[in-house]
């Protein structure tokens, strides 16, 4: 095993320093005719831990993927049940690959006749095939972070840049397609063409290596957290008609992921756990000033940022929020919070002129999962230096 993947990863250096795939593939063709899912994730992994940048991993993906082709479509994964996470991302792929085909054919249509009523063909394709984000989503969202409790970490960050490339080419697409004239024809069908073989590529990249990989190490407690959790993302172009569930489920030892065992002094909420002074510094760092009045209208809570708006002395806590006040305003106070608690509304939202500041309010309701007044908060932010954003900043850029 040592063996084989210590020559593997001498394929994917040689890759790296510029030989070509049938160099590589006749001198390895015997070594790799057996690798598996697991093994190519392991080196992946193994390579990007050696130093071997991300960038230059994704690049030769691609390449060692077609090496490996053969030998990774061999491998038969297990019989899913259909509802299961795994099960769902297939049938999802199944359904993309349909998609790119019809994509490819109205694509070749349009190569010769790019009128107005092809175009607009094109343009509907894609608007279908950009639902590929919930897929990638879930993939991203769910399934990694359970890989990387693993320390599977290499090829999922591989794969996101992959998802991610096809994202921009799909953003430029339509582009492309909303701003379309002769001269850009060319350079239209040159992206889409890229764009739908790097989708197909990524199904492969899921189905042969990603998919297996998972479904060795995930347990099925942490299966079943990423199907609870894969309704919110939604689903790619279906929608699953079957429910799984595992024949052995026990949560009882874990939230959503986390050893309840080693979260002793913190506080267990539906998405995660936190202590009560982490609780605090999050509050304390939102760039909004937060109060909450309870449904008897005591104030019970505000945060602490730095740079409050509105001044508040820990004597408010306890007092009535009527009295918080300025008489001319308390009717409109009262109002606005009965309003709120007998559900005539679910918010109420002003705006002022505050020194050199522009000040918005909103009040919300706050409801338990029955649907029972709790309270208000009031959150408050000066969104004056909002106004002035024009264009995009992104985490990329």
């Amino acid at each position: 095993m040592e063996y084989r993947k210590k020559k593997t990863k001498e394929i994917i250096l040689e890759l790296h320093q510029g030989k070509s795939i049938e160099d590589v593939k006749n001198k390895f063709d015997k070594l790799i005719k057996d690798i598996t899912p697991e093994e190519l994730s392991a080196i992946e992994q193994e390579l990007i831990d050696e130093g071997l940048p991300i960038e230059e991993v994704r690049r030769l993906c691609d390449v060692h993927l077609e090496i490996f082709r053969k030998s990774l479509e061999k491998k038969v994964g297990p019989k899913l049940i259909p509802g299961h996470p795994i099960h769902t991302f297939k049938l999802e792929n199944r359904e993309i690959e349909h998609l790119v085909l019809d994509t490819k054919a109205v694509l070749e249509v349009f190569k010769n006749k790019p009128d107005q009523g092809n175009l607009l063909k094109l343009r509907e394709k894609l608007n279908l095939l950009w639902d590929v984000e919930k897929h990638y989503s879930r993939k991203e969202n769910l399934l990694f972070p359970f890989l990387e409790k693993y320390q599977i970490t290499g090829p999922s960050k591989i794969m996101w840049s992959h998802d991610d490339e096809i994202r921009d080419l799909l953003k430029e697409t339509k582009k492309l397609t909303a701003a379309y004239n002769d001269a850009i024809k060319a350079q239209l069908e040159e992206k889409l063409d890229l764009l739908l073989q790097k989708v197909l590529d990524m199904i492969a990249k899921e189905e042969k290596v990603l998919f297996p990989t998972s479904l060795k190490v995930l347990s099925e407690d942490e299966w079943y957290h990423i199907l609870q959790d894969s309704a919110e993302i939604g689903y790619c172009l279906i929608e699953p008609k079957n429910e799984w569930r595992p024949v052995n489920l026990n949560v009882s030892d874990s939230v959503d992921g986390i050893d309840v065992e080693k979260s002793k002094g913190y506080l267990i909420f539906e998405t995660g756990v936190l202590t009560p002074n982490e609780i605090s510094l999050i509050f304390n760092h939102l760039p909004v000033d937060i109060t909450f009045v309870d449904k008897e209208g005591i104030v019970k809570y505000f945060s602490a940022s730095e740079e409050r708006i509105f001044v508040r002395a820990r004597s408010i806590i306890g007092r009535k929020v009527e009295n918080c006040h300025p008489p001319a305003s308390v009717e409109t106070v009262e109002k606005l919070v009965e309003d709120l608690a007998m559900g005539k509304k679910n918010y109420e939202d002003f705006w002022l002129h505050l020194g050199d500041k522009y000040v918005f309010i909103r009040y919300i309701a706050v409801r338990d999962e029955k649907g029972e007044f709790v309270g208000v908060v009031e959150v408050t932010q000066d969104i004056k230096h909002f106004q002035s954003i024009t264009g995009e900043k992104r985490i990329s850029d």
